[in-house]
């Protein structure tokens, strides 16, 4: 097995709405904002490369949404996920599996794009099979006003109409699943079913952290996004993750964290904090 960390494209969110009822002069210590009030927010896939599969983790935002919508989250550097796949030696068709932690549209845009005269839209990857769960899914085809503007049909409905929509089995809050060659721990604070991914590598324990633990700035208990539909489930969640993670030295893979690309954590008396940071390069080359 080889692991690729795939950047699919840098943008910016309010700080506010990242950090909740926590107050800016606390938040801006680790996510400094810029005078619009937004921090800066990566979009970082992981490719698992193992035997003839190529496995993705997430997609990112994509291209396809109009200038409008773009304009409101204010992208910048130069990654996109089609360049950064090339960079690697891979070309989309080569992807066999895209893994899909939840269904907004900052985790799952990349999956569809418009086709070449713009009449419609097409998968970005037309030889894998896409994974959700049927609960996951049926949350996000009927949306709660709440994660209406999150879950755009764009994003969806041309995965279930292309046939290569596959549903994983949840018999419990975690499982591995042989077909994929990794756990899968399920949470429901930030949306409902949400899947993270822990993957056994190089005698590692990495967890692809997903909007469970969005960036390092999130590590301290009552740091919750707002956008999160359960805030009390995730402080519930959290708090039992992070133990986990301190009790097994698990690695966090940070999908949305700009500046810390892989972290640790350590047990202090104010509970579980950043430990150490690596890039991924550091940590397994």
């Amino acid at each position: 097995m080889i692991l690729h960390p795939i950047e699919t494209g840098n943008f910016k969110l309010d700080g506010g709405a990242m950090f909740g009822v926590v107050p800016k002069s606390l938040w801006q210590r680790t996510n400094p904002a810029d005078s619009n009030n937004m921090i800066d927010i990566a979009a970082t896939s992981l490719l698992i490369e193992d035997g003839d599969r190529l496995i993705l983790i997430d997609t990112g935002l994509g291209n396809k949404q109009s200038e409008k919508f773009f304009s409101y989250y204010y992208r910048w550097g130069d990654h996109s996920l089609e360049n950064s796949l090339k960079a690697k030696g891979f070309h989309p068709d080569d992807i066999t599996d895209v893994f899909l932690t939840h269904l907004h549209f900052d985790h799952c845009g990349g999956s569809v794009q418009w086709n070449k005269d713009k009449t419609g839209y097409e998968l970005a990857f037309k030889n894998a099979k896409f994974w959700t769960n049927r609960e996951h899914w049926d949350w996000a085809i009927n949306p709660n006003d709440r994660e209406k503007a999150s879950f755009l049909k764009e994003n969806l409905l041309p995965i279930q109409e292309s046939g290569q929509l596959n549903f994983l089995e949840r018999t419990s809050q975690r499982h591995f699943y042989q077909e994929l060659g990794f756990e899968v721990i399920f949470v429901d604070g930030h949306t409902d079913k949400q899947m993270i991914p822990i993957i056994s590598y190089k005698g590692k324990k990495l967890v692809f952290a997903a909007d469970l633990l969005p960036t390092a700035g999130h590590v301290p208990l009552p740091f919750v996004m707002g956008y999160d539909t359960r805030p009390l489930l995730t402080l519930k969640e959290k708090k039992a993750f992070l133990d986990e993670a301190v009790n097994q030295n698990y690695y966090l893979f940070l999908e949305h964290d700009a500046h810390n690309e892989i972290i640790t954590l350590k047990d202090t008396e104010k509970g579980a904090r950043h430990h150490e940071t690596f890039t991924f390069n550091e940590l397994f080359n």
